[in-house]
């Protein structure tokens, strides 16, 4: 191991992942570490974290002036056999071992060059060595995540009227931005089926006529608090996915570092893709955001037989892949 970058968001007194940085770095790894310290309720254990890292040798480094550091992004450089390697990942949800145990989210763990030259560039901009630059898988806010997802959004709308395949699944935390709601009810004006899978804040109308009745809105409260972000487009028929730090809202695309990385493994894009449809589908409990402005719970068919829920399937598929190996 050569170096190790990392961000830091959310932490705890007893941060396992902290505690590996001051290992490495104690060790003579070169260690940099991006530790917002605003982030709401760890303030403390951040700052404290903070100090020790750097008193171990870390590179500490509070972010961007008048931004907060929310992207979740790790890079560890190791010398091999056949030469140096850049591991990356690249995450929907922080870096911390309590929210892990009660949080579902997802990852990428990838060492693509094109991925790695993406963190490179982005760890040097946020410790202050690079100016602004462009990216092969990358969106980050505050300049590129609101117009890259309107110019998806809007190319969907296009297709739909050139007669291509056209579909648009999003699962967020939250989606109250003005300009990205506008651009879904042009899509869902121009017959383009919408998906929103949204845990907490939305502000779509869904299902008013001439407006939005090509938009289904769910939210799916479980045993786990939802928390990745999916952004999914049909594309003409050669579908394209995305995951990261970043939901719709003001905050996180004009006052926060974040960043969403477009998937581009065949397998992952199809999981990704049919997740956000199964879980905004009827066959999965949830509760459904009516005309009127006020949800209305699904939780059995019309038969009065319960739903599957989405979160013990997903456990089941994940321990089927455990006990296969």
């Amino acid at each position: 191991m050569r170096s190790i970058k990392q961000t830091l968001y959310r932490t705890s007194s007893d941060s396992p992942i902290v505690s590996a940085l001051i290992e490495a770095a104690q060790s003579g790894k070169q260690v940099l570490a991006i530790v917002e310290i605003k982030a709401r309720f760890d303030e403390d254990a951040n700052i404290e974290w903070a100090r020790q890292l750097e008193r171990a040798g870390v590179h500490v480094v509070y972010g961007m002036v008048g931004l907060k550091t929310h992207c979740k992004l790790s890079m560890a450089v190791r010398e091999e056999a056949d030469g140096m390697h850049r591991y990356c990942h690249v995450g929907t949800g922080n870096y911390h071992p309590k929210t892990a145990r009660g949080y579902e989210d997802l990852g990428l763990l990838t060492c693509d060059p094109d991925v790695a030259q993406d963190l490179t560039r982005l760890f040097n901009q946020l410790s202050g060595y690079a100016p602004r630059t462009s990216f092969h898988r990358l969106l980050v806010a505050p300049r590129t995540i609101r117009p890259g997802l309107i110019e998806r959004i809007e190319r969907e709308a296009a297709n739909k009227q050139a007669g291509k395949e056209a579909y648009i699944g999003i699962k967020v935390n939250s989606l109250v931005d003005e300009a990205v709601t506008d651009a879904l009810y042009r899509a869902s004006q121009a017959g383009v089926s919408i998906d929103i899978v949204c845990r907490g804040i939305c502000t779509i109308r869904a299902g008013v006529k001439g407006l939005s009745e090509n938009i289904r809105v769910r939210s799916i409260l479980g045993r786990f608090l939802e928390h990745s972000r999916i952004y999914a487009f049909a594309n003409g028929g050669d579908h394209e996915v995305w995951i990261g730090s970043a939901d719709l809202m003001h905050r996180n695309l004009d006052r926060r570092v974040e960043a969403l990385i477009n998937i581009k493994d065949p397998a992952m894009i199809a999981e990704l893709y049919d997740l956000v449809r199964r879980e905004a589908s009827p066959s999965v409990p949830s509760w459904h955001l009516r005309r009127s402005g006020t949800w209305k719970r699904h939780q059995a068919t019309k038969g009065g037989e319960p739903l599957d829920d989405i979160q013990d399937v997903l456990m089941a598929q994940a321990n089927a892949r455990m006990t296969g190996r």
